[in-house]
Formats: C-alpha cells, structure tokens, sequence
C-alpha cells in the first residue's frame, strides 16, 4: 500500500497530519470535554496533561513514518482543530482500521461521519481492499458512523484493548471492501 496524502478535505472539514506545535491546543481540547471522552476512551479516564499530548504527537510521527498509523488533526471550518482521527494497518494484509473522536462541541455535526468518509476513500485510493471501524458496543454514537457509510457489521466479539469507563468488553466490528 501506499502512504496516504497528509491532508484530506470535502471542503467543509479538513484532516491534517498532526504538528508538533499542536500540542496545546490538542491538550486544551481533550481537557475541555474529559467528561465526553473518558467513557470510551482508555487514555482520558485519568485526565490528559501537555506531556501526555506531546507524547501522542511524537508517536503520530514515528508511527506515520513507519506505516503503521496515520493521524489526522480534525480541522473545523473556522481553523479550530475539532478532534482527531486516523487510518490503522492493525487489521491484517490488506485492510486499514478508522478510528476518530471529537471534542464535545464538535458533536452532532456530521463531522465523524465526513472524516470516517474521507479516510475510507483515501484507504481505497492507497491499495487497501477493505477498511473496518470497530467501537465498543455501547457506544451508539460512534456505531452510527459505520452505518450512515454502508458498512456492514460483520462481527461482535471481546475488546483485545482496554477501554474507558463506560466500555462494555465487547466491540462491534464494520466492513467495507474495496470499490
């Protein structure tokens, strides 16, 4: 496969690679919506210092540069950074896993959907034969995201990663294949 382009839009949000000098406004953002990002996400039940968002923008870098990931800043219209999202190859030969988050007033604007949209494009358009979003089964906000895109839900089975404070242990997995 090939590296995805560092920046996607449909011309209404924006994903861009991750900066180094994003690490205040990305420590800002996540302390801001603790309380909506905590229940799912593993990495914020005990809050998020600059040095944890610092340390999450090395390894985007480091592991950009190793085709491993591939994590965007989500880019509102008005320039603020929104959340963030990212391309996997966790999944096998093949396949790219989409992961995405948004900060609390972010929420309910279609955003998740357009960046989860744009990364399955660009996963096709780098050699990827298919692409799964998988999310803990009580998280239905983030379960609508795969289903407003045409995936299928091919499987429900134990979380292999931990989860926040509202995790189930047990995730959903979606499909879409190539084109």
């Amino acid at each position: 496969m090939q590296i995805p382009a560092e920046s996607l839009s449909d011309g209404v949000i924006l994903l861009r690679r991750w900066w180094a000098g994003d690490a205040e406004a990305l420590h800002r953002l996540v302390n801001d919506s603790l309380d909506h990002l905590a229940p799912w996400m593993p990495w914020a039940v005990d809050g998020y210092t600059e040095r944890d968002a610092r340390e999450f923008l090395m390894l985007t870098r480091e592991s950009w540069l190793a085709a491993e990931t591939f994590d965007y800043a989500i880019v509102a219209p008005d320039g603020a950074i929104a959340g963030s999202c990212g391309l996997m190859a966790r999944i096998g030969r093949g396949g790219l896993e989409i992961g995405y988050w948004l900060a609390k007033p972010y929420t309910g604007q279609g955003w998740a959907t357009r960046a989860a949209r744009l990364l399955a494009t660009e996963a096709f358009r780098v050699g990827a034969n298919r692409v799964e979003i998988v999310h803990d089964i009580g998280n239905h906000r983030s379960g609508a995201v795969p289903a407003r895109l045409g995936f299928t839900r091919i499987d429900e089975r134990p979380t292999q990663l931990p989860g926040g404070t509202a995790a189930t242990g047990r995730v959903a997995v979606w499909r879409l294949t190539a084109p």
